[in-house]
């Protein structure tokens, strides 16, 4: 068990997006919550009513922020912005769907399949510059205020980000796990086991979507 944890993150992603519904990647071009991510995200609200914490902080993207918005409805919370959370720069690769990436940008494809973390997308950015951004928030959270908890809203990619960071994953390993619109992750440091460490208590729970529908979507 956890001695006077340093702090807890609850990560949330976005809810579906027009984009996500087309399966076409945004990065930081963006798309408004379809009918049904509004209802994915109203039902964690009524959720998160009941989970207390201290500071909701948004990737300044507008999905991101449009579900933040919604969730501080329930919560009474203020929403901050941050853009360092924002999901990767796609590019030349945003608003395409995989097969137009396959026909129109095929060595892109394959360098991102190749999972090669120094890789930079044309006129976007790579996985180490995505994942460096990311992790820089966190590691300025840790170093605040003992006993915080905060709740992230932000993307697929930047779940992707916090899971290596708290894993130790490297950067060129694939992805062993799933990310879903409007789930809720939990990430605890603390003392667990005798020692300090990151711990994942929850990782993309979605038992609040049960009838509403879930997407795993791109960005």
């Amino acid at each position: 068990m956890p001695v006077q944890p340093e702090l807890t993150l609850l990560a949330i992603r976005h809810g579906e997006t027009v984009l996500n519904l087309a399966q076409r990647f945004q990065g930081h071009s963006d798309s408004p919550l379809t009918e049904t991510g509004r209802n994915q995200v109203s039902a964690l609200g009524r959720r998160m009513e009941n989970i207390k914490f201290d500071t909701l902080i948004s990737s300044d993207l507008g999905r991101a922020r449009e579900t933040a918005s919604i969730i501080a409805g329930f919560t009474g919370h203020t929403v901050e912005t941050d853009s360092r959370l924002r999901e990767r720069n796609y590019g030349v690769l945003e608003g395409l769907s995989v097969p137009e990436i396959k026909a129109g940008f095929p060595e892109a494809l394959a360098r991102l399949n190749a999972n090669d973390p120094a890789y930079r997308i044309p006129e976007g950015e790579s996985h180490r510059q995505h994942y460096r951004r990311n992790v820089a928030v966190v590691e300025e959270l840790l170093a605040g205020q003992s006993g915080r908890r905060v709740a992230l809203v932000v993307h697929g990619g930047v779940l992707d980000s916090l899971f290596r960071y708290v894993a130790n994953l490297p950067l060129d390993q694939p992805r062993c796990y799933t990310t879903t619109n409007a789930s809720l992750t939990v990430i605890t440091h603390g003392t667990f086991y005798g020692t300090v460490r990151w711990v994942i208590e929850t990782w993309g729970d979605t038992a609040h979507l049960d009838g509403i529908g879930q997407n795993f979507g791109l960005g």
